[in-house]
């Protein structure tokens, strides 16, 4: 069955209650462990370990695919949930604007929120870096329903004569904590996987949560490979259950989750390689060794064309406001005449309204004139409508090029970047540097792969050896001018520095990645690449953070109840190692050379 098909099975379902997440805009500290409509019984067991050798009867599998069918279709919640949704609802604008938009997208240098949200109760944000804990929890919100909708079924004791089910249920699970560990630097990992329902919850450290996922994606690997020596009635079976249950596959195939779960892995690596290179190097060449994602069709994403939904950012940036282009992605891009400032290809719409100059009225620049974005940190005002606040007229988003974007979760160029990345290290990467870099530039489109604009652009855009002497211009205030930070080229010269060809890479890598900011946030953390402008008022944070410095992390997530502060003050504070502040480097990040 299609999953176009399908959509419409998953939509009765959520009307049904199957597809239950916690209705939230910040996450509670109190949770159940298991969708309660389904079945009130809260299961306790041995998430991590997985029996794939085990023996299965036709009987005994028909068995367990009923015990655990509706948890099977909870799947496509947990997967919507990890990309903008809500209430077992397709991806949509206000899920995604609390779990990207509103703090990590303007952190990475992506986006900047162009007014203050004072029309919302506790909606307030003065500028980027300002703490608001309703905003800055909502990540940690949407792994909550990741994990509601999940642990139960990790925990079930049927589950282990389905054993793949339970390792794509285990993929999803580490790669949602891989995400929130990185923003906050600690979460409670292991209460959360073994279906604990409420406070106390011990957080755990980044060092040993990075440890655990590691071993689980090695089970999950060898789970999915002896998934080839299963007979052909079960992979018949599992078949059927993929087809209803796996929403960011493009061809239901456990070969490509186990590739999914490798990748994982040399993501992983590459954040480490600070803090233990060996180490790093051991889990990249693993990870490649076992098969990492290598064609198009194993890209794992949420694709609104099979789905049927636009990209969320659309009505975030287009419909309602919110958000428009970072001056420091703008600057980027036409420093490196990037086919997404081109008029015929362009990746924002130009300026929607004239905008005046505040201290020289005469100056005007005239609406649709010209691609431009916003400097991070301005002082934030109020207002939704150019009427009352000229940032509005800034650069959205262009709907052509976003609206039928695919969500991913794992991208080939990223897997393409990352290799090159290990290659530079003279690591067993299957190839070379060049050639990972140049391949994941080729594939780095944001839209439909059946656009052909992008691969008839590529040639020359990656021919280009040296920036353009560009200068970001604020038409509305020019004490926000400044000069392109952007000081390396496109084309790959094998005589440069390796910290050099290490700014490319991970400046392909993170325009390849757009939007996804918090892979871009990652590397701009622990590599300093791409080189972004400074963010403006920075005491607007919590006072942790030095001029010119990036927000590090953000502050630990819960502290809305008495509970769950105390559960920070506990074990939280200990387990990152340091105090909790925007300006605390999470256990990978750590300062001094990338070599």
């Amino acid at each position: 069955m299609k999953k176009t098909v399908l959509a419409a099975f998953g939509a009765l379902f959520a009307m049904a209650g199957l597809h239950s997440c916690l209705d939230f805009d910040m996450p509670t500290d109190t949770f159940t462990g298991g969708d309660t409509e389904l079945d009130p019984i809260v299961y306790k067991g041995k998430a991590d370990s997985i029996d794939y050798r085990k023996e299965i009867s036709e009987d005994g599998f028909a068995f367990a695919e009923k015990e655990l069918n509706n948890y099977f279709f909870q799947l496509q919640t947990v997967q919507y949930c990890m990309r903008g949704g809500k209430d077992g609802q397709l991806p949509g604008a206000h899920q995604y604007q609390y779990v990207y938009n509103i703090t990590v997208d303007n952190y990475a240098g992506y986006l900047c929120v162009p007014h203050n949200f004072s029309h919302g109760g506790d909606g307030i944000l003065s500028s980027t870096y300002y703490y608001n804990r309703g905003y800055c929890d909502g990540p940690y919100g949407a792994f909550l329903m990741v994990k509601n909708n999940l642990v139960n079924m990790l925990n079930h004791p049927h589950i282990d004569s389905i054993p793949e089910m339970k390792a794509i249920g285990l993929l999803l699970y580490n790669y949602s904590a891989q995400e929130m560990v990185d923003l906050y630097g600690s979460i409670p990992y292991v209460d959360h996987k073994n279906n604990k329902e409420t406070n106390p919850f011990t957080f755990n450290k980044m060092a040993d949560i990075y440890e655990t996922i590691v071993d689980n994606l090695d089970t999950i690997n060898a789970c999915l490979k002896h998934y080839e020596q299963r007979p052909g009635w079960y992979k018949s079976r599992l078949n059927g259950i993929l087809q209803q249950s796996d929403w960011v596959t493009k061809d239901f195939s456990i070969d490509t989750w186990r590739r999914f779960a490798n990748s994982l892995k040399l993501r992983m690596a590459m954040h480490i390689v600070k803090v233990d290179r060996t180490k790093a190097q051991k889990w990249a060449q693993e990870a490649v060794t076992e098969g990492v994602i290598e064609t198009e069709n194993q890209e794992i994403a949420l694709d609104p064309v099979v789905s049927g939904f636009t990209h969320p950012l659309v009505d975030v940036s287009k419909l309602w406001g919110d958000s428009r282009l970072n001056a420091s992605f703008e600057s980027l891009l036409f420093s490196l005449k990037h086919p997404y400032v081109q008029d015929d290809y362009a990746l924002f719409e130009k300026n929607s309204s004239q905008i005046v100059n505040e201290t020289n009225p005469e100056e005007i620049e005239p609406a649709n004139s010209r691609i431009v974005g916003l400097r991070a940190g301005i002082s934030m005002v109020s207002g939704q409508t150019v009427s009352v606040n000229p940032r509005i007229a800034y650069s959205a988003v262009s709907s052509n090029r976003v609206s039928m974007a695919p969500l991913y979760l794992m991208k080939l160029s990223e897997v393409q970047f990352l290799r090159a990345e290990g290659a530079l290290r003279n690591w067993a990467m299957g190839g070379s540097a060049q050639s990972f870099y140049e391949a994941g530039i080729r594939s780095a489109q944001l839209d439909q792969r059946t656009n052909s604009q992008y691969g008839q652009k590529v040639d020359e855009y990656m021919s280009v050896e040296e920036p353009v002497a560009y200068a970001y211009t604020d038409p509305m205030d020019h004490t926000n001018d400044i000069a392109s930070v952007t000081k390396i080229g496109v084309k790959w010269n094998e005589g440069d520095t390796p910290e050099t060809k290490l700014e490319k890479i991970i400046t392909q890598k993170y325009i390849a990645g757009f939007p996804y900011s918090y892979e871009a946030w990652n590397d701009l953390r622990r590599t300093g690449y791409p080189k972004i402008f400074p963010v403006l008022n920075v005491e607007d944070g919590d006072g942790s953070l030095v001029q010119g410095d990036l927000i590090r992390k953000i502050p630990l997530p819960g502290r809305d109840t008495s509970a769950g502060l105390s559960d920070i003050q506990t074990s939280g504070i200990e387990a990152l190692g340091g105090t909790d502040t925007q300006g605390t480097r999470v256990w990978w990040d750590v300062e001094g050379s990338n070599f």
